[in-house]
């Protein structure tokens, strides 16, 4: 039995301005050949398939699409909802899905022998049960209680959730009982655990209550297959509870990770009943889009940018930059700067920010100016400053036409 494990793919994610469908779509192919190279049974995506609640009509086109071409390959498709995926837009198609061998399990289900559901081999055997978890939201197991203590509400939703694992995997159980071989029990679930390293375009998704589940409060599945954070990792010490990872970089800071996607397989020895553990693959995703993080001072960025010049190699995709400027001159000038020494280089800069360092001196620096002694540009220039972290260099170019547009309406009512 050989199952592909993937989450994260936040189909329709809004990149500093950047669309990602391209490398979406090349994944997506690139999975489906990966269905068909290692005779894939089933795949589980464990969660935040889209990137929000209202993806944009061509995520949606990708997602039908991908389920419509998985058809030929006869491989099951999982689909479970994340904290960033609509659980209304997934239910409106949820029973056509069904039709194409495909489950979509969004919230927990009342009825829990549904939410089991039961894989098939090439040979059409039962080879494996999937007890089918999604992003479980506190208000989907608890009724808040007058008087608790945040201690109290944190470990009041560790135990809600902890017991609804519980009370699949027992059922779970009872149906492999009814087989005469071991069926490997599969659970899923998209959450942050205990020690899981994290980048920063994870939400906090249990603010105020639950920050981490413990590991240790998981049932002994033969594999917990886990979404929402977005570097391949296995949790702790255990051998069979991992996060695939996302499949592209969603920030900067995953930049150099390798994307995997993991290929689980279960011995299908039908003569024992005995739990093996799975044998676990990771299938590096290929880099669709080339994206660099460069920071140092002017001259350390200058010697960075010099390896991106197309005549000395042989580059044919526009680079995708994060710079980061050690520097106390203002945004304007370095703005300039940046512009001068990437204007004849295959790259593109998305992101343009001052280190945090320097963004305290110059803090530090402007608070003992008052503002007689400075311009209504400087003013706005230094404010704009302070809000590089967030705002990628085409917003920023339209700030300030805005502003300057503001400026001379002004002057030409006066």
């Amino acid at each position: 039995m050989r199952i592909i494990h993937t989450s994260d793919w936040h189909l329709g994610q809004h990149f500093y301005t950047k669309s990602r469908a391209a490398e979406h779509r090349a994944f997506l192919t690139w999975l489906i050949n990966c269905i068909n190279e290692y005779q894939v049974d089933a795949v589980i995506v464990s969660g935040d398939i889209f990137d929000t609640g209202t993806p944009p009509s061509y995520a949606r086109e990708l997602y039908n699409r991908f389920i419509v071409d998985i058809q030929s390959t006869g491989c099951q498709l999982i689909l479970i909802a994340g904290n960033h995926d609509s659980v209304a837009m997934l239910n409106e198609s949820s029973q056509l899905l069904s039709c194409l061998n495909t489950v979509v399990i969004t919230t927990p289900l009342q009825d829990l022998d549904s939410a089991i559901v039961t894989l098939k081999n090439k040979q059409s055997q039962p080879a494996a049960l999937v007890a089918a978890i999604p992003f479980l939201r506190p208000r989907d197991l608890l009724i808040s209680q007058p008087g608790q203590s945040s201690s109290e509400k944190q470990q009041a939703l560790i135990n809600a959730i902890s017991d609804y694992y519980h009370d699949l995997f027992q059922l779970a159980k009872k149906k492999q009982a009814l087989v005469e071989y071991h069926l490997p029990v599969i659970m899923t679930g998209h959450l942050t655990t205990v020690g899981a390293s994290q980048s920063s375009s994870e939400r906090e998704i249990y603010i105020g209550t639950l920050e981490a589940f413990p590991a240790s409060a998981f049932p002994e599945a033969d594999y917990i297959a886990l979404g929402h954070i977005h570097r391949t990792q296995k949790v702790t010490s255990n051998q069979t509870i991992f996060y695939s990872g996302s499949p592209i970089p969603l920030s900067f800071d995953e930049v150099g990770q390798q994307k995997n996607v993991l290929l689980i397989e279960f011995c299908e020895d039908t003569s024992s009943s005995q739990r093996m553990l799975p044998q676990i693959t990771p299938l590096p995703v290929p880099l669709f889009q080339p994206m660099a993080l460069i920071k140092g001072n002017i001259d350390e960025i200058s010697q960075q940018l010099m390896n991106y010049d197309s005549s000395s190699q042989q580059i044919t995709q526009s680079i995708w930059l994060d710079i980061e400027v050690n520097t106390s001159d203002y945004l304007p000038d370095i703005q300039r700067k940046i512009d001068s020494l990437t204007e004849d280089l295959p790259v593109e800069v998305l992101l343009l920010r001052r280190c945090k360092a320097q963004q305290q001196i110059m803090i530090g620096k402007e608070a003992k100016e008052t503002l007689t002694e400075l311009s209504v540009d400087e003013v706005f220039q230094r404010r704009l400053a302070l809000e590089e972290t967030v705002i990628s260099c085409e917003q920023q170019q339209r700030l300030k036409t805005l502003f300057q547009q503001i400026v001379d309406n002004e002057t030409i009512g006066q």
